[in-house]
């Protein structure tokens, strides 16, 4: 809050391209974020290419890049050559931020898929005429979300009776032994 043009006037007398780094890992601290990004937009030209490739690693939002970039674009103590290319850089990096999004929500979907078919196996598994359509794979898969499902690992640190258990459920779901 607060911040204007003489802020990123006196930034860029006070700061020097050798800040950036550190600028940029202080952009994780959401109480920082404005003054960081004013901070970098005052660096001009030297900090195109570093916070573009911050947010292609995903050390800061894409969010935070395209703001330094706009205010690097305002920014008249940049040359026009370095406003124009911190324009470009900030429809780059929103083409970015989009593919991320896209990709995120195809993981999204591909996830609920999953779900959906361990889901309806799990169900198989209650019919043993249905049961034994499913495969070894299949029958894991239900076996693990049940045990993530109780909070449980395979690896993970049981009590005696969890243990016990754990190893009937395997025996019961995977390898269809009989319950009794």
């Amino acid at each position: 809050m607060g911040y204007n043009n003489q802020s990123l006037k006196t930034l860029s007398q006070k700061l020097t391209p050798a800040d950036i780094p550190t600028l940029i890992d202080l952009l994780a601290d959401k109480d920082l974020r404005v003054g960081v990004q004013f901070a970098l937009a005052s660096q001009c030209k030297a900090a195109i290419i570093p916070v573009r490739e911050a947010a292609a690693q995903r050390k800061i939002s894409f969010l935070d890049a395209e703001g330094t970039m706009g205010l690097i674009e305002d920014f008249a103590v940049c040359t026009q050559e370095t406003r124009q290319s911190a324009a470009a850089m900030r429809s780059e990096i929103h083409s970015l931020s989009e593919a991320e999004q896209k990709r995120l929500e195809e993981e999204a979907k591909e996830k609920a898929a999953d779900d959906a078919r361990i889901q309806r196996n799990g169900i198989k598994m209650m019919d043993p005429k249905q049961a034994k359509e499913l495969t070894r794979q299949e029958r894991e898969e239900v076996y693990r979300r049940s045990l993530k499902a109780m909070g449980l690992k395979e690896d993970g640190p049981m009590t005696p009776a969890q243990k016990e258990l754990v190893q009937r459920m395997y025996r019961t779901m995977v390898l269809g032994e009989s319950g009794n």
